[in-house]
């Protein structure tokens, strides 16, 4: 009878068994790789061979064609052209300019007399850097690929479209005088420059102390291809008048200036005229005959006229009697409120029967 072998004789036999059957597989896989023929086959392309390359597909089978594709990556190519308004980035203050980046190939450059329709010291008091805003193209690129840039050009179209703006709601705007001429006084309104004519200055002053003063203006003129801005300060002070003056009112007020054709009265800071035909019933060979500058006196609102800035006046509406301007101006202003009621009920009665008032004054 056998012994029964341990443990440890059996782990020894199982250990020979596998060592035997690898030594099987790696010399069975040797005898393989010694069978296998390794040789190159004479039919394999060399590497210049055009049939070893991958073949060549037409764009006509990739949905659009070359022209569509140009078309597609134009939209990726900014093409700048003078006139444009572009939005762009400040990265540069230089001293005599802004370097700025529109997403062009160089960098824009936008001149310091550029940078503001108004006056300024230095770029810093209008652009910082970083600052995005909108900038006007002024040229075509130079020979360095760069473009040259503008901000006043955008404030100067946008400056007369407001001023039209303005005229046409008849405003009123206050502006200040920063130099005066034999013709005239200069302001700036919107930061464009604008003329008040001297016939359209209405106050005491000398026309060379106005500098630096505020004045009510209305719009006379605005023609920007002629770049002509003309303003009236009379015009704006006659409509503040207007507004608290009415026809068939009485006022007071002071010869300022007598012309053949009839003498101008101040009637509180704005200018009346009474033609030579309103002082009185009777024929005047002159205004001079009956007034005399600075003389105060009583006269009539008969017409007035906000769109030109006139005030027309009369004393021949107060006469109690034809000629008593001439013979008695005194009791001419004594009775003058009682002549204007008459007056009003003559206008009311007119009105009511589709009269003109103006044209049927009293006879």
């Amino acid at each position: 009878m056998s012994a029964t072998p341990t443990e440890d004789q059996i782990q020894d036999q199982v250990q020979d068994a596998n060592a035997t059957e690898a030594s099987a597989e790696t010399a069975a896989a040797e005898q393989a790789f010694e069978a296998e023929d390794l040789s190159i086959p004479e039919d394999v392309p060399t590497a210049d061979d055009p049939s070893s390359r991958a073949a060549s597909r037409s764009l006509d089978d990739a949905g659009f064609t070359l022209d569509e594709f140009a078309a597609l990556l134009s939209k990726y190519d900014y093409n700048f052209k003078p006139g444009d308004i572009v939005n762009g980035t400040v990265f540069a203050l230089e001293s005599k300019g802004a370097m700025i980046d529109i997403g062009a190939k160089t960098a824009a450059f936008m001149p310091l007399q550029e940078v503001s329709i108004n006056r300024v010291e230095g770029l810093s008091d209008v652009l910082q850097p970083g600052e995005i805003r909108e900038f006007f193209i002024m040229s075509e690129e130079n020979e360095d690929g760069q473009l040259a840039l503008s901000i006043r050009r955008i404030e100067y179209q946008r400056a007369w479209e407001r001023v039209r703006q303005l005229q046409k709601e008849d405003a009123t705007i206050y502006s200040e005088v920063f130099a005066t001429n034999r013709g005239g006084a200069l302001v700036r309104v919107e930061g464009l420059r604008g003329f008040i004519p001297g016939s359209h200055i209405s106050t005491r002053k000398p026309k060379e102390e106005l500098v630096a003063d505020f004045l009510p203006l209305k719009f006379l003129e605005v023609d920007e291809e002629r770049n002509r801005l003309v303003l009236s300060h009379r015009r704006a002070l006659v409509e503040r008048k207007m507004n608290r003056l009415e026809v068939g009112e009485v006022v007071v007020g002071t010869v300022r200036g007598i012309k053949p054709y009839g003498a101008f009265i101040d009637i509180g800071g704005v200018s009346g005229l009474l033609h030579i035909s309103e002082i009185s019933h009777e024929h005047i060979e002159t205004p001079h005959s009956v007034l005399n500058v600075n003389d105060q006196m009583k006269v009539m609102i008969i017409d007035l006229d906000a769109e030109r800035g006139r005030i027309s006046l009369s004393t021949k509406a107060l006469e109690p009697e034809p000629g008593d301007m001439l013979t008695d101006p005194q009791k001419v202003f004594e009775k003058a409120e009682e002549m204007a009621a008459r007056y009003k009920q003559m206008l009311m009665e007119q009105a009511e029967e589709g009269e003109d008032p103006i044209s049927s004054m009293m006879i």
